[in-house]
């Protein structure tokens, strides 16, 4: 409702172009009808972010890349995967990597890093008994003997990420590191991945949780900053943007 009010503050002042900078798309897992009588509430957000009067949208890592369809505007869908590959070059002293995708839906964007760091490719197959919970049924591809690196957009109530390491665990992974755009940590998901045999979780600043985890060592958090300062200026400036995708 502020971003809404905003906007339309700036359009009845007679604003040439405003732009909504909104790094954590809210409701974007909501991208399609799973069951009738549902709402599609990722489309709803993006028609009151459209009628109150937003030229542009500037996002990071989408749940689902088709909700750029869902406006009639440029959107800028940022992706952290170049930040999360810098990190892992600089930090992690291994060459023994494999990126594995936590469901069939991720594969793309964990291809995306594998192809960065030079790794092979796993894929975990997930279902969801019901809402809110997952149960790993199988992983696709080799992970004995090997470093995993988990990638995904979002991370709620940690679950499906601990499920999945315990799974890797189980088929003869080494270390596990967790990377994920949006922390939303909801409920007693910090005590799990406490609990958890993840190695390393680390985390983007696009929802901030930096009080909330910072004295634990398990759990390390990315500034998204530049990124989202550079597209800014590019887009204020009319110049391209298309080298931040890279």
């Amino acid at each position: 409702m502020e971003l809404l009010l905003c906007i339309d503050a700036l359009k009845r002042s007679s604003a040439k172009n405003i732009t909504a900078v909104i790094p954590y798309f809210g409701y974007a897992r909501q991208d399609r009808k799973v069951v009738p009588r549902t709402s599609i509430s990722a489309k709803l957000v993006s028609n009151l972010i459209t009628n109150a009067g937003a030229h542009r949208v500037v996002t990071v890592d989408l749940h689902a890349g088709q909700i750029q369809g869902f406006f009639d505007m440029p959107v800028d869908n940022l992706f952290t995967t170049p930040i999360f590959a810098r990190y892992i070059k600089k930090n992690i002293k291994s060459k023994n990597f494999i990126c594995v995708s936590p469901d069939a839906g991720g594969i793309e964007r964990t291809r995306g890093l594998a192809k960065k760091i030079n790794a092979d490719l796993a894929i975990i197959d997930k279902r969801r008994p019901q809402a809110g919970k997952s149960q790993v049924m199988n992983i696709i591809g080799d992970v004995k003997n090997k470093n995993c690196i988990i990638v995904d957009d979002i991370i709620d109530s940690g679950g499906t990420i601990v499920n999945a390491v315990e799974a890797l665990k189980r088929k003869g992974a080494l270390d596990v590191y967790v990377f994920i755009t949006h922390a939303v940590l909801s409920g007693d998901a910090i005590n799990k991945i406490r609990k958890s045999k993840i190695k390393k979780l680390v985390i983007t600043d696009s929802i901030d949780n930096g009080k909330r985890v910072k004295n634990i060592n398990k759990i390390q958090v990315l500034s998204i900053a530049p990124l989202m300062a550079e597209a800014i200026k590019r887009i204020s400036n009319s110049t391209s943007v298309s080298d931040l995708f890279n």
